[in-house]
Order: structure tokens, then C-alpha cells, then sequence
């Protein structure tokens, strides 16, 4: 894991976390509100970050085998793409918020609240798609420096644009959660036009040139690992939100709760995914270059990484649980679902970091379809009906412990999975 990649990721973590602090003092109401959003507009950057590991790790065989010469097309292909992708899926949040976050159990007094967020949330997202596929395009070269410094900026400005426009400064009038959107779509502006810049400088971009019969080519070779990895990403999110309906059901303070605690979730999983984010470019170059043995090896070696990474991780979390939780929240109620979930889900981050690792560098050994195939058995045949028991005999604490028996569970069947995998040489990408 290189430095830049972790300070990176860190960025586009706190960025998340930051929203959720600033939104917390608002009230309970305004926290759940923003809870239930999550799901929702993670599935909708779960297509993203699947186009954007079929263009990675597509443009990373592509150089470890010397084609350079056609990697700048391939790059607007994938822009192209995503950009497409972004305006269809946020057409239809916009006109579907009410009848869906009714369906999640979302009340009457927080829906005014999370109407105002994704109304522009959605809008600002758009902005989001050249930096996170440009981005990976430059990690999949090496360039790990400077798309991780448009991060921290990215990150920074938010940070620094949320109490001025969330609570108001001077002329600015206060804005509430809107002033949160407004922050991410003014953040996400800056580092779209930052990408473009380094995007040209590095020429993975040029002259624009329509070619639909290119394109289509590109499409269908991104979309062999992006369409699976995007299906395998959104289905986190998807739990997220069932979970989010069960909670609903027993107490609002424990959505916000749960809300919280995915975020500070993202932000105790660092280490895995700045190293997640550099292994299927890594891989994949190896791969192409005919390198088994150091793709195995950084496999096997990222899995061993994250137990003692996140056992080190769980230790300081949970020490600190209660301190942590009272950043967030002066409802009790709300700290002390809080402090249950950052006790119990974090030990099995180990675990889950493995599941992780095996499922992007399947991407990379060219079986996105297996991991798809890990994913779906996860959620569907381990940690829903663990969480659905969960939830009938002990409440909000019943789910968090079935999150955290499911990821140890997958964790160790993953391991095994991937010292089988590794062995083998990998299928040509068509």
C-alpha cells in the first residue's frame, strides 16, 4: 500500500464523516434523515466503482502488455460511459425519492429532510464521475501522487465549505442539510476540472472523437469486470438499506445510530481499501506480464495484512467507543446503540478486509463473475438471515452481532478461496 493511495482514500473518508458530524448537530432528526440516504446514494457510486475497476484493471493489462499507444481512447470511453450511466440513475432518483425512502420506513418528519438533501446530492454526483474513473485511470498507471493530493483538496474544501454553509457566515444564509449537498457538489466541481487537468497532462485524455463503433468495443471490454464489480458493490448498500427498514421499525435513534457507524465504518477500513484500490491495477500488471508468483503473493500477503491491521484497529475503537460516539450525538438513546454497534461490528473488519481483498483481485485474475458470485453468497445466503434472526430475538444489538458472525465467517472461507485461486494461471480477458 503506497502512502499516497492511503492518504487518498483517508480523504474521501473524512470527507464522509465530516458530513455526518456537521449534519449530527443539527439534531436526531437530521442525522437519521442523512442515515437513510446512504444506502441509496452508495449503490448509486457502487456503478462507479464498478466501471472504474473495469476500466482500471482493463487499462492496467493493457499497459503491462505495451499498448500504450490506444489507452487514451480507452480512457474516454470509460468517461464517456460513466457519465451516461450517472444521468440515467440520477434521473430516476430524482422523481422516486418519496415512494422509496416510504418503502425503507423513513417517517413524515424526516422526509422533508432527506428531499432536501438528494435533491441536489443527485445533481452534484455528475460531477463526481470524471475524478473517481480518471483517478483510478492514473493509479493504474503508477500516478498514485497526484490523483490522492485532488482528494485531500477535494476534501479539505469540503470540510471547510460545510459549517459555513450548513449554519451560515455572514452574508450566507444557513442552509441546513442542503448546505451539506451544496459543500459535496462545490468539492466535487473543483476536483472534476483538477482531474481533467492531470487527465490531459498525463495524455490519458485527447481530442474528442465520437466513433461509436470504438466506443461500443471499449464498452463491452470495461463492462466484462465493470458490470459484476458494479452489481458486487451495490449490494452492501442494498443490505445497508434493508437493515436501515429494520431498524426503522424499532427506533428511529437506532438508524442514526447505524448511520453513524457504517461511516466511521469507511473510515476504520482505510488501510484495506487504499490497499484494495492499488492491488487490482497491481495484479492485474503482474498478470499481464506473466509475474504469477508476486500476484499471488500480494494477495495472500493483503489478507494476512488485514487481520492484524483491523485487530489492531478494533482494540482502539473499542476502548474509545463512548468518546467516539458523543462526537456525534447528545441524544443518549443515540449513543448507546452507537457504542453497541462500534463494540461488536468492528472485531470481524479483519475478516471482512479479507472478503475485500479477494474480491477485487478476482477482477484482476479476469473472474469478475466469481466475484459477484462471493458477494451474493455474503449477503444472501449468510448475513441476511443471520441479521433477519437477529433482529426477531434481541433487537438492534441481535443485527450488529449477526454483521459481525457473517464477515468472520466469509472472512475465513474467503482465505481458503483465495490460496486455491492464486495457485492457478489466470483466463485471457476477451
Amino acid at each position: 500500500m503506497s502512502i499516497p493511495s492511503a492518504v487518498g482514500i483517508l480523504s474521501i473518508l473524512a470527507f464522509n464523516l465530516v458530513d455526518t458530524w456537521f449534519v449530527s448537530l443539527l439534531g436526531t432528526a437530521e442525522l437519521a434523515a442523512i442515515s437513510f440516504t446512504f444506502p441509496v446514494t452508495f449503490i448509486l457510486s457502487s456503478v462507479l466503482i464498478g466501471i472504474g475497476s473495469g476500466l482500471s484493471a482493463s487499462l492496467a493489462r493493457m499497459l503491462g502488455q505495451g499498448q500504450q499507444e490506444s489507452s487514451a481512447n480507452f480512457v474516454i470511453s470509460g468517461l464517456i460511459l460513466g457519465i451516461l450511466a450517472v444521468l440515467v440513475l440520477s434521473s430516476i432518483g430524482l422523481t422516486t425519492i418519496t415512494p422509496l425512502f416510504t418503502i425503507l420506513g423513513a417517517t413524515p418528519e424526516l422526509m422533508p429532510f432527506i428531499e432536501q438533501y438528494l435533491s441536489i446530492w443527485y445533481i452534484a454526483v455528475i460531477f463526481l464521475v470524471i475524478p473517481m474513473l480518471g483517478n483510478g485511470a492514473l493509479r493504474a498507471t503508477g500516478n498514485t501522487k497526484f490523483p490522492s493530493l485532488i482528494m485531500v483538496l477535494a476534501g479539505l474544501l469540503n470540510a471547510i465549505l460545510d459549517p459555513i454553509l450548513i449554519f451560515g457566515l455572514g452574508p450566507i444564509p444557513a442552509m441546513g442539510i442542503e448546505g451539506a449537498a451544496y459543500a459535496t457538489m462545490i468539492a466535487w466541481l473543483a476536483s472534476m476540472f483538477a482531474s481533467l487537468y492531470l487527465l490531459y497532462r498525463s495524455g490519458l485524455i485527447e481530442r474528442f472523437r465520437l466513433n461509436l463503433s470504438l466506443r461500443y468495443q471499449h464498452w463491452q471490454k470495461i463492462m466484462k469486470i465493470g458490470r459484476p464489480a458494479a452489481l458486487s458493490n451495490m449490494i452492501n448498500p442494498l443490505l445497508n438499506g434493508i437493515i436501515m427498514a429494520m431498524l426503522a421499525s424499532t427506533d428511529t435513534a437506532a438508524v442514526a445510530a447505524f448511520g453513524v457507524g457504517i461511516r466511521i465504518e469507511s473510515l476504520m477500513l482505510i488501510a484495506i481499501m487504499a490497499l484494495s484500490s492499488s492491488l487490482t491495477p497491481f495484479i492485474a500488471q503482474n498478470l499481464g506480464a506473466g509475474q504469477f508468483d508476486r500476484a499471488r503473493s500480494a494477495l495472500i500477503g493483503s489478507a494476512h495484512f488485514s487481520v492484524i491491521c483491523q485487530l489492531v484497529c478494533y482494540i482502539i475503537i473499542a476502548i474509545f467507543a463512548r468518546s467516539i460516539a458523543e462526537l456525534f450525538s447528545k441524544d443518549q438513546v443515540v449513543i448507546d446503540y452507537l457504542v453497541v454497534f462500534l463494540r461488536i461490528v468492528p472485531f470481524a473488519y479483519g475478516a471482512l478486509g479479507i472478503v475485500i481483498m479477494l474480491a477485487v483481485s478476482l477482477n484482476a485474475y479476469n473472474r469478475p463473475g466469481s466475484s459477484l458470485a462471493l458477494n451474493l453468497s455474503r449477503i444472501f445466503l449468510v448475513m441476511l438471515p443471520l441479521v433477519w434472526l437477529g433482529h426477531v430475538t434481541l433487537g438492534a444489538t441481535g443485527i450488529f452481532a449477526a454483521i459481525a458472525i457473517s464477515n468472520i465467517m466469509m472472512g475465513g472461507a474467503s482465505y481458503l478461496l483465495a490460496l486455491k485461486i492464486s495457485e492457478e494461471k489466470p483466463s485471457e480477458p476477451n
